[in-house]
């Protein structure tokens, strides 16, 4: 998902290694929403957040490494390594002063936090987007790179999970602007970006493809059109910011920068159905994100999750405050019947700031992004009646919508741009080095307790 800044503040750094969305799939989902159910392996071709029976603690864990410069993008565990993506170029472990130069991609110890030096990939851009393989044995990357290891590698490449090398036989189709995000669903890869054509083809935001040889996938074709454009007339092309897939790899929702996805009205957020045979526009709706927030920002969705049970998600977004607008917020659909007119279940507004990021995890939904407060839909730019302190980082109840006294704070920069939950806890990835007091640059980790 994309950064973008409504009311930036505060100085820069990012929190905790996660493992995203891509996480294990819950077998035992939730009862009555908040209690949580079990985890399949860690390296799913498709999944979830890992389900939580508790929210995880406060207090960040010590041994986390650290990003030096740049931005924490994404975080991946597969097996005992996590994954660490972004536009960092150097890093070091915890409570050690040498600094390493391992730009954009780097893999460290999923117990001890040690860095893995033996995992080198060369990449000459930043990396926004990570999957696993269905074996564990390699993971997808995508993001604004041209080439991995010397080689040409068009936004999407595959490598061997312990050294970096490039895994034979992937040769990816050219995208010709950056991936945002990507999920691998059964033989595909789909992936979500600012790219408009696919191998000199027409694929405006979204695409997929094949798994093992990284040719286009012709099945996933939803024809995103109609770029926004404010009453201001700013605008920008057709591009997805987030997507999720459901655990059972049927349901896909994303969210960018659209107003049509298979010649049907769908402003900046669509659900679809995933087949053997491809993927199908569902029938479910919403106008919320029809009205404009910011003369500025044409788009001002930034993340999604789907809840592990695959029943519900949550939107995250940027936009500034406006009454009566999903502007700068958190809000809960429910996914129901595929019909129209779909309204939230609850929202809960930061009061002016912008949110980047959404984890569910049964027992919570974390929210990460430079906001101020929680439960302030009275805040215009201030803390109204009933407003929460949740500098950076915060967590609500699935149910209630409200926010839960979770509270490490972070300090803000442009957000937490990343929220990652393991059977062991929640990982954390942004542009900024404060996280609960304590320096923890650009990555932490909240353990359960």
């Amino acid at each position: 998902m994309t950064t973008s800044r409504d009311h930036p503040h505060q100085t820069r750094g990012r929190p905790e290694g996660r493992r995203r969305r891509r996480r294990r799939a819950a077998t035992g989902v939730l009862a009555a929403l908040v209690a949580a159910g079990s985890a399949l392996p860690a390296t799913p071709a498709h999944a979830v957040n890992a389900t939580h029976a508790t929210v995880v603690s406060a207090d960040p864990a010590n041994w986390t490494p650290h990003a030096l410069d740049g931005t924490v993008y994404r975080i991946l565990q597969i097996g005992n390594r996590v994954y660490l993506a972004g536009s960092f170029t150097k890093v070091r472990n915890a409570n050690n002063t040498a600094q390493l130069a391992m730009p954009r991609l780097v893999a460290f110890d999923a117990t001890t936090g040690r860095i893995d030096t033996t995992f080198r990939p060369v990449v000459n851009g930043t990396v926004k987007a990570l999957a696993a393989s269905a074996d564990g044995r390699s993971l997808y990357i995508g993001g604004a790179f041209t080439t991995v290891n010397g080689v040409a590698a068009p936004r999407v490449a595959r490598l061997d999970v312990a050294t970096g090398a490039r895994v034979a036989g992937f040769a990816p189709a050219a995208l010709n602007n950056q991936v945002n995000d990507m999920r691998l669903v059964g033989g595909r890869l789909i992936v979500g970006g600012a790219f408009q054509t696919v191998a000199g083809v027409t694929r405006r935001g979204l695409a997929a493809l094949n798994a093992t040889t990284g040719a286009a996938d012709p099945t996933v074709n939803l024809r995103l059109e109609g770029p926004r454009v404010t009453t201001s007339g700013v605008t920008a092309p057709v591009k997805v910011e987030a997507l999720d897939v459901s655990a059972d790899g049927s349901r896909l929702v994303f969210v960018g920068n659209f107003s049509s996805v298979a010649g049907q009205p769908r402003h900046q957020l669509a659900v679809a159905g995933l087949t053997a045979a491809g993927v199908t526009l569902s029938g479910w709706t919403t106008t919320r994100y029809q009205p404009q927030c910011a003369a500025s920002m044409p788009t001002y969705l930034r993340g999604v999750d789907i809840s592990p049970d695959g029943s519900w998600f949550v939107a995250v977004t940027t936009g500034a405050a406006f009454p009566g607008t999903l502007c700068d917020a958190a809000s809960r659909f429910e996914f129901g019947a595929e019909t129209g007119g779909k309204q939230p279940t609850w929202v809960n507004y930061t009061g002016g700031d912008t949110l980047l990021s959404v984890a569910i995890t049964g027992s919570a939904v974390y929210v990460g992004g430079h906001q101020r407060w929680l439960d302030n839909p009275l805040g215009r730019n201030s803390a109204g009646a009933g407003a929460v302190s949740r500098p950076g980082i915060g967590a609500i109840h699935p149910v209630t919508g409200r926010a839960l006294a979770w509270n490490p704070t972070k300090d803000r920069g442009v957000g937490t741009g990343e929220l990652y939950a393991t059977d062991r806890g929640l990982f954390v990835g942004s542009d900024t080095t404060m996280v609960a007091g304590e320096y923890h640059a650009r990555v932490a980790f909240f353990p359960l307790p």
